[in-house]
């Protein structure tokens, strides 16, 4: 006989909406951002472009190709991040769920919550970013190689024209390697922020807060998640970038390509190279979804999320 539920209880229609509430918050987010980018991408994998700041190194690229550089991969990004969106905010929600549950009692799940929110995180991410992968690989493709194609649908064809499956998924490992990090910050370091200010507002205030307050308390601890995931997850996906772009050694593994270009990039141009962009941007895309998440749950109806909070420490 199975143990009750600790949780209440989700159907498939939650679901649905958890996953749209994601996807409209991770395309307009990563949309919106799809400039700064691509201005982050070329910094990482242009050699002529190291050294240079976002504002210059964008500068240049509108300089020699024109506005329209910076869109470049629009197609992609947003599809991708639809998808890989919709699935991650929809899998936390599940598997969130799931590792409460299997703790047995409210009390040990609180007791043990920065382990669910880690689990958690990192499940949903790992089967969201095997739809995400092959965009993901035609998008970085776009931007990095000029002339490549003119869009999605014919840089997506040619891709698996000319390089098949091998060709959307040789980045798999190192997009994990960088998405599931950037997933741990994005929702550890939000739900202990989150619980950071609950706390220090007490549980009267917590409950008369406005939606204002709330969007305020969504974007406050979305803004330091941001740093969290941009940090965590910038190392992988400066390698990312350069394997999908057809740096080092095309006949090794992905492992050890992946090895290979670290030893090659060094620790300074893997860990600060282009970090700043992608501080600024991460922020940006981590508070507005958690923003837009928070907005669109509430507008379509869908249960909240389950707090596992502790209110009196953080221990």
């Amino acid at each position: 006989m199975s143990s009750p539920s600790v949780t209440p209880t989700f159907v498939a229609s939650d679901y649905f909406k958890f996953f749209g509430a994601g996807a409209l918050a991770a395309l307009a987010t990563h949309g919106a951002a799809t400039p700064i980018d691509v201005v982050k991408t070329r910094i990482q994998v242009d050699d002529a472009m190291k050294g240079l700041n976002m504002i210059k190194a964008g500068r240049q690229i509108v300089a020699k190709e024109g506005a329209a550089a910076l869109l470049t991969g629009f197609g992609p990004t947003a599809t991708g991040y639809f998808i890989q969106g919709g699935g991650k905010f929809a899998g936390y929600e599940y598997f969130k769920k799931k590792f409460i549950d299997l703790t047995g009692s409210q009390e040990k799940a609180t007791q043990h919550r920065t382990a669910i929110y880690l689990g958690a995180s990192a499940t949903a991410e790992f089967f969201a970013d095997i739809a995400l992968c092959p965009l993901e690989a035609t998008r970085i493709r776009l931007v990095s190689q000029r002339g490549f194609a003119s869009g999605l649908t014919t840089g997506f064809m040619r891709l698996a024209r000319e390089e098949g499956l091998r060709g959307f998924y040789s980045g798999f490992i190192p997009l994990i390697a960088k998405q599931v990090p950037y997933a741990v910050g994005q929702f550890s370091v939000h739900e202990a922020a989150v619980e950071v200010i609950y706390r220090s507002m007490g549980s009267e205030r917590k409950a008369n807060l406005t939606q204002l307050g709330i969007t305020g308390v969504e974007l406050s601890s979305g803004v330091v998640a941001g740093i969290a995931a941009a940090i965590l997850s910038h190392p992988a996906d400066t390698l990312l970038s350069a394997i999908n772009k057809g740096a080092g050694d095309t006949s090794q593994g992905v492992t050890s390509r992946m090895f290979s270009l670290a030893r090659e990039f060094g620790p300074k141009r893997l860990m600060l190279t282009g970090l700043g962009p992608r501080i600024v941007m991460t922020c940006g895309l981590v508070a507005g979804q958690f923003v837009i998440y928070a907005q669109c749950k509430a507008l379509v109806g869908a249960p909240p999320g389950i707090e596992i909070h502790k209110e009196s420490s953080l221990k």
